[in-house]
């Protein structure tokens, strides 16, 4: 019995431990607000997939012209000139699309240039979220931002201040 009674207590005292540790938040759209790097970023970023962005409209633009005029001719064209137009058609189709993968695919330039830009960024912070964790002996650090499960935290546990601080922002 009495074995039991101290397995019970150390088993609570271990649970206890577990509650006794240190939580903190951070708000990461607030930290990367006020870093003027990350902003310049994104400016460029922006910038890029206009310019990008335009491109792929134009060619879009050229497939769609070639459609239009081939519906308005298709009456007086022969078969083999039908056959080419629709070809002509597709392939210009094919370039919007294969351009558009090119500048916005899930490996394309602009996927390339925002690891670049923006992922220094984000190690600086991660950095400076490890060394206060590691200074303050927090054990558990969330993003606030992108807690979907959050529904209530005490401001006094968000650190995005001490990490813009440790940033020297």
């Amino acid at each position: 019995m009495n074995k039991k009674i101290l397995l019970l207590a150390m088993l609570l005292l271990g649970c206890m431990n577990g509650f006794a540790q240190k939580l903190a938040l951070v708000d990461m759209e607030y930290i990367l607000k006020k870093i003027p790097a990350y902003e310049m970023a994104n400016d460029q970023l922006s910038q890029v997939s206009k310019k990008w962005q335009a491109e792929v409209d134009v060619l879009t633009k050229q497939a769609k012209d070639l459609y239009t005029k081939y519906q308005s001719e298709m009456v007086y064209l022969s078969d083999d000139l039908k056959a080419k137009r629709e070809a002509e058609i597709l392939a210009k189709e094919k370039e919007a699309a294969e351009l558009k993968k090119t500048y916005f695919g899930s490996e394309g330039e602009l996927f390339k240039k925002r690891q670049s830009l923006i992922t220094p960024i984000q190690d600086e912070i991660y950095n400076a979220v490890k060394v206060l964790s590691e200074e303050e002996g927090y054990s558990l650090i969330l993003d606030r931002a992108s807690g979907e499960n959050i529904i209530f935290a005490s401001p006094k546990i968000d650190i995005s201040d001490l990490v813009l601080q440790k940033l020297g922002y």
